[in-house]
């Protein structure tokens, strides 16, 4: 009988147990499954890359120019720097040794669409179109595939960025550095610019079919070296890209406003209008 009433009581007690157990499990599903971090989907998209180091990118649109791209080639092997050209299907196909002549030299050779059409404007064939008849072409031309791709004007939705990723492979190349040269502002300017803009991992924007470019090419590139920068195609930088550390966040300290009407108003100032470039 008092073995009965020990086995008895044991089994309450390891019921109580398991309900106690229960309850705290339904109060803290983490007690059971950790939530498991989602994660980041790689960037498509850039305007310049970070990186451990005073590596930048020299981009140069809407080529290849009969008479100044080659220019511009003989300037590159002078200096030892490999760049990257974002090129039209239309004077690819006029002028494919030059084309020929940048790949075999080991600049980078990206798709800058058939006829510079502001793509974000385009329905989702008419972009393929674009990509795809360059694309082609490159490959006709160069025997390998362009991998990255610049929308001219910078014009590309979000849906469309996503398109040519997943269709092309693309990773689209953006900048960060503009040094209006389109406008034709006179060599110095766009010298002046590209220096005072350029930073470690910056993605630098100009064409190679503006006289005044290639003449701004050989101060831009000789003060460059100067200040410590080291040259490498965009898939390069791409390829160094370090994690960038958080910043800290202040706590803001409770205060009253002398001005509660207006405390906490957001600035109405009007953001900039993108650049035609590209």
């Amino acid at each position: 009988m008092f073995t009965a009433r020990v086995f008895f009581l044991g089994l309450i007690a390891l019921f109580g147990t398991g309900l106690v157990r229960a309850q705290d499990t339904a109060a803290d599903p983490n007690a059971v499954k950790k939530a498991t971090p989602v994660p980041a989907e790689p960037r498509i998209s850039f305007n310049s890359v970070h990186v451990d180091g005073p590596y930048i990118a020299m981009t140069f649109d809407d080529g290849p120019s009969e008479k100044l791209t080659p220019k511009l080639l003989d300037l590159l092997a002078a200096h030892h720097i490999k760049a990257t050209f974002f090129v039209i299907g239309e004077n690819v196909a006029e002028h494919p040794q030059i084309l020929a002549r940048a790949a075999r030299e080991g600049h980078e050779i990206g798709n800058h669409s058939w006829s510079h059409p502001y793509l974000g404007k385009m329905s989702d064939d008419g972009v393929r179109r674009e990509m795809r008849r360059t694309d082609d072409l490159i490959k006709e031309t160069i025997g390998t595939r362009p991998t990255l791709m610049r929308p001219p004007y910078g014009s590309l939705s979000v849906r469309q960025k996503r398109l040519v990723h997943d269709e092309f492979g693309y990773q689209v190349i953006l900048w960060d550095v503009d040094p209006l040269d389109w406008k034709r502002p006179g060599p110095s300017v766009v010298c002046n610019r590209i220096l005072k803009e350029t930073r470690a991992g910056s993605i630098v924007l100009s064409h190679d079919i503006h006289p005044g470019t290639i003449e701004a090419m050989p101060a831009t590139l000789s003060q460059l070296e100067a200040k410590g920068f080291k040259f490498v195609t965009v898939s390069e930088l791409i390829g160094m890209a370090t994690p960038e550390t958080p910043k800290p966040t202040a706590t803001p300290r409770a205060q009253s406003s002398p001005h509660p009407a207006t405390s906490g108003a957001r600035s109405t100032s009007p953001v900039p209008a993108p650049s035609p470039s590209g």
